[in-house]
Formats: C-alpha cells, structure tokens, sequence
C-alpha cells in the first residue's frame, strides 16, 4: 500500500529552521518527483517546492526562495524540506505527495501524505 508520511513540523521563533521528512512506504521514491504543499486557515494549498527523481528543485512561491530547500535519500526512501528563515506567513500544514513528474498544481497529484503542522509564532 503506498504511504507518505510526513513529520518534522512543530512550534518555532521567527527565524528559525525546521526540516520536515516526507517518509514513502509501499514503493520506492527513486523514480518519483515529490512536491510540497502548505494550506493555511482558510486559504487553498499552494504548492511550495518539488524535487524531481534526478534531484532538480523547483520552487513555487517566491516567498520561499533562498529560505528553503529540498533533499532526497532514495537509501531511506525519504525527501526533506528544509526550512529556514521562518516567517509567521510560513504557518501552515505542510503536505507531501507523489508523481511521476514535478508541479506545483494541487490537481497534479493522486497520493498526499496527511500532513503537519508548521506554526511560527513568537
């Protein structure tokens, strides 16, 4: 059965760093893209970044460039987001899910993890 677990979200200043860990079971991540998505209160999930399965990143939000990054180790069939620079408009639930090829359209995607938490607070 094929899974995205997500986790590494949580409480943190602005500024600070988070790396969430998008787990895969039940297939192997290594010819997969990976995309993230965020949705806050009342607003529809955006899409974030994607690393395609050669490792290419791209980013959709502008807000986001040169704060955060992505990672994949095929070995632990996981992909990261690192987020760094956090700001309160980061706060959101983070997503992961799943596709042959990267997009940064919700429609895109079949498989979605069941997200986490990111709150930026003072």
């Amino acid at each position: 059965q094929l899974q995205l677990v997500e986790s590494g979200g949580g409480l943190v200043q602005p500024g600070g760093s988070l790396r969430l860990s998008c787990a895969a079971s039940g297939f192997t991540l290594d010819y997969y893209a990976i995309g993230w998505f965020r949705q806050a209160p009342g607003k529809e999930r955006k899409g974030v970044s994607c690393i395609s399965s050669s490792g290419g990143v791209t980013h959709y939000l502008d807000s986001v460039k040169g704060r955060f990054t992505m990672s994949r180790d095929n070995a632990k069939n996981t992909v990261y987001l690192q987020m760094n620079s956090l700001k309160p408009e980061d706060t959101a639930v983070y997503y992961c899910a799943v596709d042959l090829n990267c997009s940064g359209y919700r429609g895109h995607y079949d498989y979605w993890g069941q997200g986490t938490q990111v709150t930026v607070s003072s």
